[in-house]
């Protein structure tokens, strides 16, 4: 192709390139007064806002074709699928076969059947594991969700451990680890980054891993994966002990302002959060008048009756020399 046949393609292009943005900018503005169009998706016409020109009618609607007027109603008709999540190895796009051994009317398969069903569903169970990857991703998914499960974590929390668990299979992690390691110390990680925190020894008591292989493992994933973990704060852990322990919202304020006592007399630093939590918990308890013992505090806390007889005595000493 010669030079003078290459710029006229080139001029034929913007032309084209010209005419199209022209007509783009005739297409959105009203061909009677120049106002601005406006689609009606009910009645299928796109119309101008100003003198009320129907434009264009009999519109493609792209929505189902049936009506719903609540929740219920609209998820009993959707056609579509759950959605996806990091929770499943294959982030549940697969396909299920379910338990029931009934057809689609409800009546009971026979035995022959059955047994075909069953060996579709060990079939379609292999299947939906393709590598070892596969098999340790489902492996561990399965083990957070137990665990979070056992812990009384939120969904949030299992979907961020899936994710972590996830980054450190992607990043080679795991060579030297168990599988309940590293989704022990994913779980534990991302229960601190959502502000749920659980100790570890709450997490221990719920993992097939004991607490030095959690420890060694959460901080080898956190330093290797780069992750933003703040120090567990005590007040986080109030709520949980407060409810355990059936006491009052007035105590469970009051243990918050003992904390936050601490906090500006800076006695925290150092000490285990969990002890903190308990013991402002039992002080504020006593200071509101609700009868508990620091047996029952211990128990619920998960920590020995010696750290909260010396945790409170502290909190209440520096909550007397803030000044009011």
């Amino acid at each position: 192709m010669t030079e003078t046949s290459l710029r006229e393609a080139e001029r034929e292009a913007a032309t084209r390139e010209t005419e199209t943005s022209t007509e783009r900018g005739e297409q959105e503005r009203c061909p009677e007064c120049g106002g601005r169009l406006a689609s009606d998706e009910e009645h299928g016409e796109v119309v101008c806002t100003d003198c009320g020109l129907v434009v264009e009618e009999d519109e493609i609607d792209p929505g189902p074709e049936w009506r719903a007027f609540d929740s219920s109603e609209r998820d009993s008709k959707s056609r579509v699928g759950a959605p996806t999540t990091t929770m499943m190895h294959d982030k549940g796009l697969s396909t299920n076969i379910g338990w029931q051994d009934k057809d689609a009317y409800g009546r009971s398969l026979s035995s022959s059947q059955r047994q075909k069903m069953q060996r579709l569903r060990t079939w379609n169970e292999r299947f939906r594991t393709r590598d070892s990857k596969e098999r340790n991703l489902k492996q561990a998914l399965g083990e957070i969700d137990r665990m979070a499960s056992a812990l009384g974590l939120p969904e949030t929390v299992r979907e961020t451990a899936s994710v972590i668990y996830r980054r450190a299979l992607a990043e080679d992690l795991l060579p030297g680890r168990s599988i309940e390691g590293v989704a022990t110390a994913a779980l534990y990680a991302a229960a601190r980054q959502a502000g749920t925190p659980r100790s570890l020894d709450e997490v221990s008591r719920v993992s097939r891993v004991d607490r030095m292989e959690l420890t060694r493992t959460y901080r080898y994933i956190v330093r290797e994966l780069n992750l933003e973990v703040k120090p567990a704060d005590p007040r986080s852990y109030v709520p949980r002990f407060v409810s355990d322990l059936g006491l009052s919202e007035d105590t469970e304020r009051r243990a918050r302002q003992l904390l936050e006592a601490a906090q500006d007399a800076a006695i925290t630093s150092g000490k285990s959060p969990v002890g903190l939590a308990a013991a402002a918990v039992y002080a504020a308890a006593l200071l509101s008048n609700e009868k508990v013992t620091q047996t029952q505090v211990s128990e619920v806390a998960d920590i020995s009756e010696v750290t909260i007889r010396n945790r409170y005595k502290e909190l209440l000493e520096a909550d007397q020399d803030v000044p009011a």
